[in-house]
């Protein structure tokens, strides 16, 4: 009879439901967007209006009086980012990463994942699968946006870190004779990756028609980087007013290389600091793991005799650890 049914196999039933049906509406939207995938990206590549929904910003140009403004990309683009919505931050956030997913198969994927850990965690024999269901399922749906997050912020330091030498191969390339797109050209065939791709496309975009101007703006909105806002403002400034470019890109090399090593030095002096604020936000969760596994009579038994009590403990001691690991990353995060 229905009254016989238990809440687990409610639960697991529902679950089991949820991840077929994530799994299909996956596959589908797969095979569904395979004959537009290569219109998709000429529109993409092609497109004349910016990531951020604003004006092309590699222009340089402000709309209300039209006259030259270089200065401040990383800023326009942060601002025209805060005013996007859900899909439009997240497909932009994919995109810096450089995962070939759109929205849609990222969030089913995440569902999936969130289902397929819960089941894992129901299915287990062990007293607490609730705890452990619950904690499985918050990891499968957030884990795949912190890899996107973590992928994107290694692909940012890497590419500052190469942002120097890759200039310097581009100077070596304008003395040879080379236009600053060839120039582009040699960095995309011999620089090291995530640098190579990125000057790639850049590459690309202007062969597809695309100014310079755009394509270094695109260039800018998938890496936000100071450095490059500073070497691309560079670029607008030369081809406003004229110069010598070889002598501003030696310049420009050696400030960011310093700056680099300065953020380099930086770094190493903090990395204790930000390994012990990891490892007393984690050593608590770790250990009431640990104990809840090892006897959980002892552990769980509070939220059965003091259920108000237990999780007002648990409440305020997982905020006040939250709080503190937030308070030791803002000291240790130290802007250069």
């Amino acid at each position: 009879s229905l009254s016989s049914i238990s809440f687990e196999s409610v639960v697991i039933g529902a679950l089991v439901t949820f991840s077929i049906l994530a799994l299909v509406v996956g596959l589908q939207r797969v095979v569904a967007n395979r004959p537009n995938a290569l219109a998709k990206r000429l529109q993409d590549v092609t497109s004349t209006v910016s990531l951020t929904g604003a004006a092309p910003a590699g222009t340089g140009r402000s709309e209300g009086d039209g006259r030259a403004n270089p200065l401040g990309l990383v800023s326009t683009i942060a601002q025209g980012a805060a005013t996007q919505n859900f899909t439009e931050r997240m497909a932009r956030e994919l995109t810096q990463a450089d995962l070939k997913l759109t929205v849609g198969e990222f969030l089913v994927l995440s569902g999936v994942l969130a289902s397929v850990g819960a089941l894992i965690g129901l299915a287990l024999p062990i007293p607490g699968r609730f705890v452990l269901a619950l904690l499985l399922l918050v990891v499968g749906a957030y884990g795949p946006r912190v890899y996107v997050i973590r992928r994107k912020l290694a692909r940012l330091r890497a590419f500052n870190a190469q942002l120097p030498d890759m200039i310097n191969l581009m100077t070596s390339a304008l003395q040879t004779g080379f236009a600053l797109p060839q120039a582009f050209a040699v960095v995309g065939r011999e620089g090291p990756q995530p640098s190579a791709i990125e000057f790639d496309r850049v590459v690309r975009e202007i062969d597809l028609g695309l100014s310079p101007d755009e394509a270094l703006a695109h260039l800018l909105e998938r890496m936000p980087s100071d450095d490059l806002d500073l070497f691309i403002t560079s670029i607008n400034v030369q081809r406003e007013v004229g110069g010598n470019l070889v002598e501003v890109f030696d310049t420009i090399a050696n400030t960011i290389r310093e700056r680099v090593k300065l953020l380099g030095d930086v770094r190493v002096l903090t990395s204790q600091q930000q390994l012990s604020g990891y490892v007393i936000a984690a050593l608590p969760v770790g250990l009431a793991l640990l104990l809840t596994l090892i006897n959980p009579n002892y552990m769980l038994g509070v939220f059965d005799t003091t259920r108000w009590c237990g999780w007002t403990m648990l409440g305020c001691g997982s905020g006040m650890i939250f709080l503190g690991f937030l308070v030791i990353r803002r000291i240790v995060n130290i802007q250069v």
